[in-house]
């Protein structure tokens, strides 16, 4: 397990790795998620063995330390996120990342181009403001204070055992404050700045989880637009052979 600095505060965010030949490809996961949970399995598909992979657990969540003192925006994680590189000395990274870790990639991506040369997004939060059933729709409708007195243990029990595995790994304030910047979004939106960044592109959309609003113009903006037939929003569970695809260049 490594770790690096992320705040004034000494706050350290760890990942943990195996060796491989660069480029790397760093994991990044959903909300209340842990990278090596959602991604180690896919990393050492054969396709996609050799290469170095790194699993980061974003600030609050799974091994990563839970300051009380942080803002957990997309602007802060992504912060966060780019110390993890730096520390590693990695330029033109792969990353490889999941629902709200893909929209910390793209902000990141934005912020520092230099760190990141190709996204490979599975379901990335594109919007600011989704559905009411979406997750963190669900937690940042509480107040903070609600959520913290009650309203994460009611979450947890309803959002099925999968999630709440690795749920309970995150900090209640970490995901109730994520959840919120989540929401909220990136200015300009996450969508506005995937079309616009110039590196190699490619958004997973699970067959179960109905069309992709705004394809066409994702697709015209040069992204690769993959449908990951039978998979629903967890698609590196539901379909691992066709995200590992994907992940390699051949999906």
């Amino acid at each position: 397990m490594k770790e690096a600095v992320f705040d004034q505060a000494g706050s350290r965010i760890r990942w943990t790795e195996t060796p491989g030949e660069e480029p790397a490809r760093v994991y990044v996961h959903g909300l209340g998620s842990v990278s090596t949970v959602y991604h180690a399995h896919i990393a050492a598909r054969p396709e996609l063995a050799g290469r170095r992979s790194l699993f980061v657990d974003l600030p609050g969540h799974g091994i990563s330390d839970r300051p009380q003192s942080f803002g957990y925006t997309l602007d802060d994680h992504a912060g966060a996120l780019a110390v993890v590189l730096d520390a590693e000395r990695l330029a033109g990274a792969e990353l490889v990342a999941h629902s709200l870790g893909g929209a910390v990639a793209i902000v990141l991506a934005h912020r520092r181009p230099d760190l990141v040369s190709r996204l490979v997004l599975a379901e990335a939060n594109l919007d600011a403001h989704p559905p009411e059933g979406a997750g963190s729709s669900r937690i940042a409708a509480h107040d903070e204070a609600a959520f913290l007195d009650g309203g994460y243990a009611r979450v947890l029990e309803n959002v099925g055992p999968l999630w709440a595995a690795t749920m309970r790994l995150a900090d209640p304030l970490a995901l109730h404050r994520t959840a919120v910047g989540l929401r909220r979004g990136s200015e300009p939106v996450m969508r506005e700045l995937l079309e616009g960044l110039p590196v190699d592109r490619t958004y997973l959309q699970g067959g179960l989880s109905g069309e992709l609003a705004g394809r066409a113009a994702l697709v015209a903006s040069g992204v690769r637009v993959v449908t990951v037939s039978g998979a629903g929003h967890n698609l590196m569970f539901d379909n691992p052979e066709a995200f590992a695809a994907a992940v390699a260049g051949n999906g």
